[in-house]
């Protein structure tokens, strides 16, 4: 029984004793009985007034606890005159106000959280407690290679490739690097933050492929100039020195003479071939910023297919041009863009070898550029090893071709990757569109 009806009851009860008390005397005591009724009579209009002073604050509370449920705070009241009821509406107005607050500056944090997540370079993972992935930023999409809408639902550890395997081995306490394609690196670390009381993880994944490459750069650098500078001061007085001995042929005899000369000269060409050798590295160390400017991609790719068709010709291998209609016009230096074209096409014709194919794709949107070979398929060993410096495949190579590609692309903010595809082509693809 609610407090309201106990009230009605006391007061019908009150009052229907003063009715009988006040009949008893109607005929026996007319004074008394017209004193009873005016007492009845103020009586009902102070049980009247008593009634509205209880039930007004209590529809107020239930106004405003229905407020507070449905979490409405821009519902408030004004006072009604009563000094206690006055203070209820006072606090009861402040507290809404602190709750609004409360409620706009937490909104605007969770909107400005929000924002540095999407427009985060760092990916982000945000499992359930499951162990599932329920949310991901645009940055982890970029770095795994796949959509949030795949990604979704899966477990870390069931991605595929050097992926799946280090998020699998991920833990708070051991960081996992991540490297792909011989190019991208990635460290990867976990952490946790509490979400209604239990304890959710989230994986962070971070690029370290320009912080490494610069690096790296920074320590061949130093080792090319110095090794350059040593070579080229030594092979220089050598090869003076060899060049003054051809004076002292004719001194010899006439036998003696031929294989005199021919020591000399194959000192001298070595001595050469060494300071070539040299200078390529140095050349790598040396490459100048990009002067970029609105070229025709078409244009080079079919420089290109000029300058390779008799090397293609002679190892009996087909180039297959694929370019989309119209001009590909994109801002970069034509020059080095046009050498790292060549690297790349001289690469395609190297791991063919003989008696194959070269494809040369483009698209507008995105600018993009495939140049795919059937030759055999890139070693898991090798494809971790790409772009690294002086390593190669090749018996002879310096290892420096695709580690100049690697940085006249950097600078030109052009994303790359070289990957045996699934239909067993080996494919190197540029996406021209700036990697922001």
């Amino acid at each position: 029984m609610s407090l309201r009806v106990k009230f009605l009851l006391f007061v019908v009860l009150i009052h229907a004793v003063l009715v009988v008390l006040a009949a008893q005397f109607i005929r026996t005591n007319a004074p008394l009985f017209v004193g009873l009724e005016v007492v009845l009579l103020i009586s009902i209009v102070l049980t009247v007034q008593l009634y509205r002073g209880f039930v007004r604050p209590f529809e107020l509370i239930a106004a405003g606890t229905a407020a507070i449920q449905a979490q409405d705070f821009s519902l408030k009241f004004v006072p009604v005159g009563q000094r206690e009821m006055d203070q209820l509406i006072g606090v009861y107005n402040h507290m809404m106000d602190a709750l609004r607050q409360e409620r706009v500056t937490r909104h605007e944090k969770s909107h400005l959280l929000e924002s540095l997540i999407q427009a985060s370079p760092a990916g982000l993972l945000l499992l359930s407690f499951d162990g599932e992935m329920e949310g991901v930023n645009p940055a982890a999409e970029r770095m795994l290679g796949q959509s949030a809408a795949a990604l979704l639902g899966q477990r870390p550890g069931t991605l595929p490739g050097e992926w799946g395997a280090a998020l699998a081995r991920l833990s708070e306490a051991e960081p996992q690097v991540v490297r792909l394609s011989g190019m991208q690196t990635y460290r990867a670390s976990c952490s946790h933050f509490i979400d209604r009381g239990f304890s959710r993880q989230f994986i962070l994944l971070e690029e370290l492929t320009r912080e490494l490459i610069k690096q790296e750069k920074q320590a061949y650098e130093q080792l090319i100039r110095m090794m350059s500078h040593e070579v080229n001061n030594s092979i220089g007085a050598i090869n003076s020195l060899l060049n003054s001995f051809h004076h002292y042929a004719p001194q010899l005899a006439p036998a003696d003479a031929p294989d005199f000369m021919e020591a000399l000269d194959v000192a001298i060409q070595r001595n050469t071939n060494l300071v070539n050798f040299t200078a390529g590295f140095a050349h790598l160390v040396r490459l100048p910023p990009p002067h970029p400017a609105p070229t025709d991609v078409h244009e080079l790719l079919r420089h290109l297919t000029r300058l390779l068709h008799i090397p293609a010709q002679n190892r009996r291998i087909s180039w297959h041009l694929a370019l989309a209609a119209g001009p590909l016009v994109v801002n970069l230096d034509a020059r080095q863009l046009e050498q790292a074209l060549l690297n790349i096409g001289k690469n395609a014709l190297e791991a063919i070898g003989e008696n194959g194919h070269v494809w040369v794709r483009t698209n507008h949107n995105p600018p993009t550029l495939v140049i795919e070979n059937d030759g055999p398929a890139l070693a898991p060993e090798v494809q971790r090893r790409l772009f690294t410096p002086f390593f190669s495949t090749k018996r002879d190579g310096q290892g420096i071709g695709l580690t100049l590609t690697r940085d006249i692309l950097l600078q030109h903010n052009f994303r790359f990757s070289l990957e045996t595809q699934q239909n067993g082509r080996t494919a190197f693809t540029v996406w021209f569109a700036v990697n922001e």
